[in-house]
């Protein structure tokens, strides 16, 4: 293993699974959103905007789980041979876009909550769970201003993830430093063969 990447530079595999599922998560659901948007009411539209809720709502526990956990396991800094190459710019983009992300993993969910408590569709969470409005029925703070927060907030999400993983394939494919390591299951070790 480099210097650049040793053992214990590595993210948990809890911090892992939450991060891929996360990102597995946001994509579904940016991608439902999307599809769903524009289709005329049916069935179909129906079903979509309770997955597209649903899997928001996942998004916003498992966000709470990952904020509790990076904050009672500190994350592996980043290793010294990679910050010192680092420019300054680029270490204030990577701290900023970390914490824009995480701020939005809350606020694209809670303003889609609210969208839907003010259009007056409470969130039944997989069918199970009724949860609590987050916002008074009014049609005119849903659409005007609830909708065009939780899009727009949905989209710079978007364009940050792009960024994220752009940086990150920057790391492995260009400048070969195992960054992305650090987030990626170890492999097992071969077995001899007898």
């Amino acid at each position: 293993m480099s210097a650049l990447h040793p053992a214990t530079a590595r993210y948990s595999p809890i911090a892992m699974a939450l991060h891929w599922l996360l990102a597995l998560l946001i994509l579904t659901s940016f991608s439902v959103g999307l599809y769903m948007a524009d289709l005329p009411f049916s069935p179909l539209r129906v079903r979509l905007f309770n997955l597209h809720k649903w899997v928001g709502i996942t998004i916003l526990a498992l966000s709470a789980l990952r904020l509790l956990w990076r904050l009672a396991h500190r994350p592996p800094p980043l290793p010294a041979a990679i910050e010192r190459r680092m420019s300054l710019w680029q270490r204030h983009a990577h701290r900023f876009t970390l914490t824009a992300l995480y701020l939005l993993f809350f606020a694209v969910p809670l303003l889609g909550w609210a969208y839907s408590s003010a259009s007056g569709f409470p969130i039944v969470w997989f069918g199970l769970m009724q949860l609590p409005d987050l916002a008074p029925v009014d049609v005119e703070l849903a659409q005007n201003v609830l909708l065009p927060l939780h899009r727009s907030s949905a989209f710079l999400l978007a364009v940050l993830v792009v960024i994220h993983t752009v940086g990150a394939l920057k790391h492995h494919f260009i400048d070969h430093d195992g960054l992305l390591a650090r987030m990626w299951p170890a492999r097992r070790p071969e077995s001899p063969s007898s």
